[in-house]
Parts: structure tokens; sequence; C-alpha cells
């Protein structure tokens, strides 16, 4: 059986928001002996990322939305002192509306909810999108005021989980916000535990952060 970028992404339409199910697709192109034979490893990887990054963030579902409700979902992460003047774009990387600060709000997924973002952490998810290390350079704020929705949650230890188990805390959050920090150990002695209202998610990654409960989820 052959897979091509183009058969995979029809599957996604088909299966919508199953993570699992595209994993395992995932996994058969990357091991498909005659592609990875034929095809160079570099386009090979842009592919299984490009398959991976529309199944995170929901291609299909945000497809089937118009610009401007795309907008105001992006628009619900953020103060609107953020919202009103950031870019706002799609998570394939389309502008809805070019902002003139230095915000970029993005509407939610089946994997993640609405997000307000500042250049850094939209780097650090690139690169845990990647398996890339990352060092963070500089205090940096994600937003997410209106929770993770109709997202699947995350693990708290395992940034790569993508369902719960009895030993990955998992957590779905309602209104939060999440903050980066240049140097990982000045957050030694905070909770990781996430009944708290204040924790640290994703310890000992690279991808480390703070997480603060804004309210709880309705």
């Amino acid at each position: 059986m052959e897979y091509s970028f183009l058969g995979i992404v029809g599957e996604i339409d088909e299966r919508g928001g199953d993570v699992v199910y595209f994993q395992r697709i995932i996994h058969r192109l990357l091991s498909w002996n005659r592609n990875l034979r034929e095809v160079p490893m570099k386009r090979m990887v842009f592919l299984a990322v490009s398959v991976i990054l529309c199944v995170m963030v929901g291609c299909t579902v945000q497809a089937e939305k118009t610009d401007a409700e795309l907008i105001a979902e992006a628009e619900s992460a953020g103060l609107k002192a953020i919202t009103k003047d950031a870019t706002i774009k799609t998570s394939d990387g389309k502008v809805l509306r070019q902002g003139t600060n230095d915000w970029t709000c993005y509407p939610g997924s089946a994997a993640i909810g609405p997000m307000c973002n500042q250049e850094q952490w939209d780097a650090l998810l690139g690169a845990l999108m990647k398996r890339e290390p990352i060092d963070v350079k500089e205090f940096s704020v994600s937003y997410m005021l209106a929770g993770e929705g109709e997202a699947i949650g995350v693990s708290n230890t395992d940034p790569f989980a993508t369902e719960p188990t009895d030993d990955n805390d998992w957590v779905k959050e309602g209104p939060h916000l999440m903050i980066l920090v240049p140097n990982p150990e000045i957050l030694k002695g905070l909770s990781t535990d996430p009944e708290d209202p204040v924790y640290v998610m994703w310890k000992g990654t690279p991808y480390v952060h703070i997480m603060v409960k804004i309210s709880e989820d309705e």
C-alpha cells in the first residue's frame, strides 16, 4: 500500500481528531522501506512533521470555519489590550490579520485551545513539534484565557504523550497563562502538582514552564 502526503491528509479529513490513529499513519510513512529508499530523508522528515502539525493543530476543523470565526476564537485567548493589535494566524501559518504588536494569536484545535503567544513561545512550540531542544532566551508569556475548550489536554510530565496513563499526570486546564523563564533554576521549589493554582509543567525538559490558573474550567 502506498502512502503520500495528500493521501494521509485525506485520511485526516475522514478521521477528524483521532491523534493516536495518525501517529500510526506517520509511523508507517517513516518506516515504509520503498519510500525511504526513493525519497530524500529531509523530504520524508518534512512530510512527517507536516502531518504532525496538521493533526496537532486541527487543520481540518479550522478549515470548516470562516476567517471571522477563527479570528474571534483566537482573540478569546487573550486580553483585549493584546488581541486588538495582535497578528492572527491559523495553525498552518496563514495570516488572517496582520497585527502591529509583538503578539500572535491562534484559534483552538483538537489538541490545544486558543492561545496568544509572544515570539519565544512560538519558537518553543516549533521546537517541541520537531522534538528539538531549545534554549529559552527571555521571559515570555502565552495567554490561554479561553481554556482548553474541546482540546484533549496534555501530560504534565511528558510533552510528547498523546493520551492519559496512570502515571503521566494528564491535565486539561481552564483559563490560564503559561510563563517561560530563561533560567530554569529559578523554578526550583515550585510545585509540579497540577492540583495547585501555580505549578511547573514538563520539568526536566527543554520545554519547562510555569502554569498559572486564572479560574476553574467550566
